[in-house]
């Protein structure tokens, strides 16, 4: 039997953008929520629902949903690391978590905000987790804690299953991210037993016409993006240690990373538009610009 990655763009979303039962099973797998902060039931919202706040940053979320209790889960894939991504998570949880109440409204009707986000890459090179939570809390007594946002990053290639004795659930999805793909031929029996792995497992083998048709452009693309990200980090940074060298070597070698960043994606950007076989939305989730700095382009 064949299948297809379950972490292309539009696979992620026919799993856990249209099935609930998934999409509960996976985020109570993955938060740490017991007893009775389990989700229940949920309710999808359009990823075109985040509030728009004029001039700033437009808003890409794979999965955007809310529960019974109110609390909104923000879900994202992202198949690269981007020096950028942090603060769109974080401006994109921050922006459901202000909205939730009107100006004059009291504000303990605001409800938690949690951002999962699974990273096809690794970010933090000085650990070997591949789990990463992010609270606000006071550092000498990180008990001490202000509830609203909590951000929470997978980085799927450090992920080695060990044991199923914690947290079983989390482990099957984490394999089921990272094990299945179009070169899976014996699939892990455990994936078969959980009906809601085996559920998304079946979901995996079937694409029309049209979804592999966008399927294949993703892949097309997230290589692109790759292939030019390596060379156009080098150049930034190149260039941003030679004027380091002028001004003083760390804020060179920082200015050459910023603006090797930015440069990189101006480039990807532009590359992908000359291929014609992206959208503008597209091209700013791939590239993490702004719509306004794609159309300009």
């Amino acid at each position: 039997m064949k299948y297809y990655d379950p972490r292309a763009d539009i696979l992620f979303k026919k799993i856990f953008g249209r099935n609930e039962d998934l999409t509960i099973s996976f985020l109570n797998a993955m938060l740490p929520l017991e007893g009775d902060g389990l989700v229940k039931t949920i309710k999808y919202l359009q990823p075109e629902m985040l509030p728009v706040i004029p001039d700033l940053k437009d808003s890409i979320v794979d999965v955007l949903c809310v529960d019974v209790k109110g609390r909104t889960f923000v879900v994202e894939m992202q198949m690269f690391w981007t020096s950028y991504f942090k603060q769109r998570i974080l401006f994109n949880a921050a922006k459901m978590y202000v909205t939730q109440i009107e100006r004059g409204e009291n504000y303990d009707a605001l409800m938690p905000v949690y951002g999962l986000n699974l990273v096809n890459d690794i970010f933090d090179v000085t650990s070997e987790d591949y789990y990463h939570r992010y609270t606000m809390c006071e550092p000498s007594n990180p008990e001490k804690m202000i509830d609203g946002i909590e951000l929470f990053f997978f980085e799927l290639p450090k992920f080695k299953p060990k044991t199923f004795s914690q947290k079983k659930m989390q482990v099957l999805w984490l394999k089921f991210l990272t094990e299945i793909n179009e070169k899976t031929v014996d699939v892990d029996p455990e994936l078969l037993k959980s009906p809601e792995i085996s559920k998304a497992l079946d979901i995996c083998t079937y694409l029309t016409q049209e979804e592999l048709l966008g399927y294949d452009r993703y892949w097309d693309a997230i290589s692109t993006a790759k292939t030019l990200a390596s060379g156009k980090y080098k150049d930034g940074l190149d260039a941003g240690l030679a004027k380091g060298r002028e001004e003083g070597r760390a804020e060179g070698e920082k200015l050459g990373i910023e603006k090797g960043e930015k440069q990189k994606a101006i480039e990807m950007a532009r590359k992908l538009k000359l291929k014609g076989t992206m959208s503008d939305e597209e091209i700013a989730e791939i590239t993490d610009l702004t719509l306004d700095e794609i159309q300009k382009i």
